[in-house]
C-alpha cells in the first residue's frame, strides 16, 4: 500500500511526487502516455530538444519558485522574442515601440500613442464582443494585421462571436522593449524538461501506459490517497457532459538547413497560412546544428479522444465544471490538481508555487 498514488505525469503531478518523496511518503505515479512529462514531454532530433507539444517557456518574478527549479536542473538565459507574419510583413510582438515603427513609422511613444488614440474612438460605449474590445484597446490597425485573424484561427470563430472578456487586456509597451515576459527571471532547463522531470521523479516509481480510469478500482485500492492531475470530467464519466477545450495539431519538419526563420517563433496572423505559428526549436538552447527542426502549429476543435489543451472558459462550460468540483468536493481520498482537474490554465510557475506552498 503506497502513501500516494498520482494519476498523470506531468509537471503537477512530478512535483508533488518529489515533495511527496522528500517527506518521507511512498508514492507510485501513473501516466496514460508512453513517456512522462505531460506536455513538457522533448524528444532529442538532431541534436536539439523539440518541444513536442509546443513551447513551453519557464518565467516567474519569484524568486523562492526560480531558487527551486535551478537547484532542480540548472536553466538557461533564454528569452521569447517572437514575431508576427502579416501578408509579407514582418512585426515585433508584443506590441512595443518597435512594433509602431514598422506599422507606421512613429519613432516616440506620444506618437504611438496619439495613433492608438486616434483610432480607438470608434468604438463608443461598452465592447459587446472580442473586436469591439480589441479595438478599444489598440486601434484598428494593430487588431486587423495582428490580432483578427490569429485569434479566429485559434478560436475557429468570427472575432465578433467571440466574447469580449478573452481579451480584456493586451500588453502594449511604449518602450523598445521584444522580450515576451516582463518576469525577472526567464529560461529553459539546460537540456531540455526532460531533465527537470526525471530529477523531479528521481527513486519514484512510475508506471507508464497506464489509463487509470480504465483501471480504477485495481489502482485505487494500492494508495491511502490519490492526486488526480487528468481530466475531472473523465473521472466522473462525463456525468454532466464532456467540458470543452481547444485543441492543437503539430506538423514538425526536419530541415538540411542551418535556419528556417532566424527565430524562435513567428505567428502567423493571416488567412493566407492555415496554421498559427511555426517554433524553430534550436532556438531555445541557441543552436549551432548544421540542421533545424521546426514545428506548424495549428488550432482546431477538440472532440473526444483528442489531447485537450486551451479550456473553454464560457458560462456554460464553467457551470458545468461546478458540478463536477461540487462531487469532487465529496471525496475524502481524492485531490484533483491540474489544468485538466481544475478546468483552468495555469503557467508553470504557478505550478511550482502552489506545490510549493503544500502540505504533503
Amino acid at each position: 500500500m503506497y502513501d500516494y498514488l498520482i494519476v498523470g505525469a506531468g509537471l503537477y503531478g512530478s512535483l508533488i511526487a518529489y515533495r511527496a518523496k522528500q517527506a518521507g511518503k511512498s508514492v507510485l505515479v501513473i501516466d496514460k502516455r508512453p513517456q512522462v512529462g505531460g506536455n513538457l514531454y522533448c524528444e532529442e532530433i538532431e541534436g536539439i530538444q523539440v518541444h513536442k507539444y509546443g513551447p513551453h517557456i519557464f518565467h516567474t518574478s519569484n524568486k523562492e519558485v526560480w531558487d527551486f527549479v535551478n537547484s532542480l536542473v540548472p536553466f538557461n538565459h533564454f528569452r521569447y522574442c517572437p514575431l508576427a507574419y502579416y501578408k509579407g510583413n514582418l512585426y515585433h510582438l508584443p506590441f512595443n515601440m518597435n512594433t509602431f515603427y514598422e506599422l507606421w513609422g512613429t519613432k516616440t511613444p506620444a506618437e504611438a500613442k496619439a495613433k492608438i488614440e486616434e483610432q480607438r474612438k470608434e468604438i463608443k460605449g461598452e465592447p459587446q464582443n472580442l473586436e469591439e474590445q480589441a479595438i478599444s484597446l489598440v486601434g484598428r490597425e494593430v487588431y486587423e494585421k495582428l490580432i483578427k485573424c490569429y485569434t479566429e484561427k485559434q478560436w475557429g470563430r468570427d472575432c465578433k462571436n467571440l466574447p469580449p472578456f478573452i481579451i480584456k487586456r493586451l500588453p502594449v509597451r511604449y518602450c523598445y522593449n521584444n522580450n515576451y515576459f516582463n518576469d525577472c527571471y526567464q529560461g529553459i532547463p539546460i537540456g531540455g524538461y526532460n531533465k527537470l522531470i526525471d530529477r523531479l521523479l528521481e527513486g519514484v516509481e512510475v508506471l507508464v501506459n497506464v489509463n487509470f480510469n480504465e483501471h480504477r478500482d485495481e489502482y485505487s485500492s494500492k494508495a491511502e490517497k490519490i492526486v488526480y492531475t487528468g481530466a475531472i470530467d473523465e473521472f466522473f464519466d462525463f456525468k454532466y457532459g464532456p467540458l470543452e477545450y481547444r485543441s492543437l495539431r503539430f506538423e514538425e519538419e526536419i530541415l538540411d538547413q542551418e535556419s528556417y526563420q532566424g527565430n524562435i517563433a513567428v505567428n502567423y496572423t493571416d488567412h493566407d497560412h492555415p496554421y498559427t505559428r511555426i517554433v524553430e526549436h534550436k532556438y531555445f538552447e541557441f543552436g549551432t546544428q548544421p540542421k533545424t527542426v521546426i514545428t506548424k502549429e495549428y488550432s482546431q476543435e477538440w472532440k473526444l479522444g483528442m489531447e485537450p489543451y486551451y479550456p473553454v472558459n464560457d458560462a456554460k462550460n464553467s457551470e458545468r465544471y461546478n458540478q463536477y468540483k461540487a462531487e469532487a468536493d465529496k471525496l475524502d481520498n481524492v485531490e484533483f490538481y491540474g489544468r485538466l482537474a481544475e478546468y483552468k490554465y495555469y503557467d508553470m510557475h504557478q505550478i511550482v508555487e502552489n506545490v510549493i506552498k503544500m502540505k504533503i
